[in-house]
């Protein structure tokens, strides 16, 4: 019998959730992950998402926030293709 879920410790939680979250599985090409945000507000991004976006150290990467859907980060081609376009000469002629 399982012991009620307010009496279970939180290694036997935790277990149970990894065994959970490793049987799940995602559509190809999708992934999803999990950060804490330590005290000065940062988050570390998991290996995997730095490997599989090539994320390296120094970067500069955008971050989008929307207070129904919640915070996205682009790829970091975007945060290049919106600095040209936000800045970008008027083709009138007219720069600003």
């Amino acid at each position: 019998m399982i012991a009620p879920l307010a009496v279970m410790k939180y290694d036997k939680l935790y277990k149970s959730y990894q065994v959970r979250r490793n049987e799940m599985k995602a559509p190809k090409g999708k992934y999803a992950w999990t950060a804490t945000v330590g005290e000065k507000g940062q988050i570390v991004i998991p290996k995997q998402a730095r490997d599989l976006f090539d994320i390296k150290p120094g970067d500069t990467l955008l971050l989008l926030g929307d207070e129904e859907r919640g915070i996205a980060i682009p790829n970091k081609g975007a945060f290049t293709e919106l600095f040209s376009a936000a800045f970008a000469e008027d083709k009138g002629g007219d720069a600003k």
